[in-house]
């Protein structure tokens, strides 16, 4: 489904991302991990378009996105969960959903406001409150609740635990395992390490703006080399 070749991004005159291909496919939830720096955002960013790269290619459902502005990817299909949730705190929480919305750009709604809400019943509950007054977990909720209004066909999710206690990065975690079983493909980002190794098939790491490993989770996890060297401790 997403397939990047030979991918050179410049960000702030710092060369970030240095001949990065990856390819996931349809159906799949694909880690890519690494250190802080490492460039994992600046990849997100490069593939939404919200960074436009300087070489190689981005390809979505076998067409060229690499030039595309953030709207055109999003509609379509493939939209970001940006790092640090980016809702709007002004608004509503239900007014957050409906400008999910805006990503569809004409193509049929496959999730519904019931979806979210069955999947996320707090957002429910509190879908008239102003989005700036929930609890860190619940905004990030909204966040993938809000990506999720636009239909994706992939989600791209950038650090979706950052900041969340335990019990609500289980949540998050058991919601995202509902929506791939449910058909979305996703490419997770994730400092979590231990989590997302759990919650995939296949990873990447990516070292100083470089693809250090690609394969099989369990094959990463049970390397003390590659965990000592570029991700710590994940056990």
């Amino acid at each position: 489904m997403l397939k990047v070749q030979n991918l050179y991004t410049s960000y702030r005159g710092i060369e970030a991302l240095k001949d990065v291909s990856l390819d996931v496919g349809e159906g799949e939830m694909v880690a890519l991990i690494g250190s802080n720096g490492a460039g994992k955002s600046t990849l997100l960013n490069s593939i939404s378009g919200i960074v436009k790269s300087r070489s190689g290619k981005i390809e979505f459902g076998g067409r060229d996105i690499a030039s595309n502005n953030p709207w055109t990817t999003a509609g379509c299909g493939l939209l970001q969960v940006p790092e640090g949730r980016q809702i709007l705190a002004d608004m509503t929480v239900l007014e957050n959903l409906e400008i999910g919305e805006t990503a569809l750009h004409g193509r049929s709604r496959n999730y519904s406001l019931g979806y979210v809400f069955d999947l996320f019943p707090i957002l429910k509950e509190r879908s008239s409150q102003f989005a700036g007054s929930l609890s860190g977990g619940q905004q990030q909720m909204l966040a993938i609740g809000r990506g999720l209004m636009g239909s994706p066909q992939m989600l791209l999710l950038d650090e979706p635990s950052l900041g969340l206690a335990p019990i609500v990065i289980t949540q998050v975690f058991d919601a995202l395992r509902r929506i791939n079983e449910n058909g979305v493909t996703i490419l997770l980002v994730e400092q979590n390490a231990r989590k997302a190794l759990e919650m995939t098939a296949r990873a990447y790491v990516l070292d100083r703006g470089r693809i250090v490993f690609e394969g099989d989770s369990k094959s990463l996890a049970d390397s003390p080399q590659m965990v000592a060297h570029y991700l710590g401790d994940v056990h």
